[in-house]
Formats: structure tokens, sequence, C-alpha cells
């Protein structure tokens, strides 16, 4: 029996909390690149939060290496979950923060269509379609409009949809394998972990220059990934979907691409044109639809 009940107060303060950090994170990765190489960044990250995730659940008699026969469907969600973050994280050496952030978050309508392939039970409907029609468009409409002043940064775009596309990814397998009957802070345990030791030693493989110049906005920007995004933020979700309906919460996932534009603007000085614009309402708009009351589960925050 479900009892997770409707979100009160509290739980929609959280929920904008949560969408203003995951909306920020994209402005520390610019930060931090400036001492640190982009994939050893991530991967730093990952370790932070797994240190800390370990520590976490040896306090709370968490377990989190008992044979389930969930080990290889763990691997393949650390994968995905490692070139995700690979992919942001080159990415945001090409495009924006602004622009990575609103490629990113159409990564729920990928989820959708996935789900309706994969998952029995996950029918699309048609505000399914007309959600996915948005957020097409909206990916068109920012493509279309220009990538901003670098030449090449149509590629930082590109390397963004190839992470949302791996964000919906890693979603589905979670639903649709043994890994939807674990606890959410193994399936964490198994994405962090996974990710640290495929990151960490790709960065010097891809020759990459490693960590330069270290200043204190740089340690601190890598300091809020960690602990904040990776291991607070996401431990504050699975709280959330633990005690609340689901659909409730997810759909203030539109929240947080507008986060990371207005941050993107006001402390980087990204630019905004009338096309990318009209692109932030139509992906926002279309993670709406996707994510009204009516979907049974939610996915994990980033």
């Amino acid at each position: 029996m479900d009892q997770r009940t409707p979100p009160g107060v509290a739980a929609f303060a959280l929920m904008v909390v949560l969408c203003s950090i995951w909306g920020f994170q994209q402005v520390t990765i610019k930060i931090a690149g400036a001492g640190i190489s982009p994939v050893l960044q991530a991967g730093l990250r990952s370790a932070i939060a797994l240190l800390l995730l370990l520590a976490w659940a040896r306090w709370r008699r968490l377990p989190l290496t008992q044979h389930d026969g969930t080990l290889r469907y763990g691997l393949l969600a650390g994968l995905l979950f490692a070139l995700e973050f690979v992919f942001i994280y080159l990415g945001l050496s090409y495009t924006t923060a602004s622009r990575m952030i609103v490629v990113l978050y159409t990564a729920p309508c990928f989820t959708v269509l996935g789900l309706h392939l994969c998952v029995a039970g996950e029918a699309m409907r048609w505000r399914h379609f007309a959600g996915i029609a948005l957020a097409f468009a909206g990916i068109v409409l920012a493509f279309a409009g220009g990538s901003g002043s670098r030449p090449d940064a149509w590629i930082g775009d590109l390397l963004g949809l190839l992470a949302a596309l791996g964000w919906a990814a890693t979603t589905v397998l979670i639903r649709a394998t043994p890994l939807a009957g674990i606890s959410a802070t193994k399936v964490l345990f198994y994405q962090l972990a996974v990710s640290t030791l495929v990151m960490l030693p790709l960065s010097p493989l891809i020759g990459e220059s490693g960590v330069g110049r270290l200043s204190a906005p740089v340690l601190l920007a890598l300091a809020y990934q960690g602990v904040i995004v990776a291991f607070a933020s996401y431990l504050a979700w699975f709280w959330l979907l633990t005690r609340y309906l689901t659909a409730r919460l997810s759909v203030f996932s539109f929240l947080t691409p507008l986060f990371g534009v207005a941050f993107g603007v006001v402390l980087l000085g990204d630019r905004l044109t009338p096309g990318f614009i009209a692109a932030v309402v139509c992906v926002s708009t279309g993670i709406v639809l996707v994510n009204l009351p009516g979907q049974r589960r939610g996915d994990s925050g980033r």
C-alpha cells in the first residue's frame, strides 16, 4: 500500500530550494573549470559525494554491499551516470551554463518516451506527446538561434543533449530492472562509485591538464558540487520521494532550468536572445506536461 501523501508547504519550499541548488550547479562547474579540468572535476565531485555517502550509510547502518542480484544493473547505471556527467562537464567547456541546463532538462521528456517503450503500464498520453513535442521545439529553437559567441559552441549544446539522453536512459534502466526494488541510497552508491572509478582515470587518458591554479572560488565551487549537490540534495530528493506523491513533486522540475538561466545571466553574463527565451519556455512547458499528476513515479534529480 502506498503511504505517500500530497506534499504540503514545507515540501514545496524544499523542492524550490532543491531546484535552485541544481540550477546553480552549472555555474559552479564553470567557476571550478578555471582551476580543474572538466572530467577530473566531475570525478572529484563523485568521489567527494561517495565518501560522504559511505559515512552516512555507516552512521545509519544502511546495507550497501549485500547480494541482491542488482550488481550488473548497478554497474550499467553507474556507467550511464558517468557518461552523462562527462558530457555535461565537457560541454560546459564550449557552451554557456544557461544553454547547457535548458538542453539538459529535456531529459524528463526523453524519459517518458523511454518508459513508454520499455516499461509496462507507462503508456504515453496526449500531454506526454505534447510535452515531448514542445521540448523538441525548444531544442530546435536553441540550436537555430545560435549558440553564443563561440563558433564551436554548438558542440557544447550537442554534448548537453547527449547528457540528457544519458540521464533518461539511466532513469529507464532503474525503473525497468531490479534496481527499482532496492533503496535509493544503494542506487546512488552504484552511480557515485562507478562514476568515480571511470572518470578519475579517464581524465589523464584523454590528455587533460588536471589541476591548475586552485583559488578559493575554485575549491568552494568543487565543494558545492560534491557536498551540496551530489550528496545532500540527492538524499533530500530521495527523502521526499519516500514520503510524498512523486508526480506532485516532479512538476517542480521546470524551475531548475529557469533558475539555471537566471544564475547564468546574472553571475556569468550569459546572453539572452528572443529565440533562446522561446526555447526556455518550450522546454519548461514540456517538463510540466510530462510531469503532471498521473505518473506513478518520478526520476532522480540532477
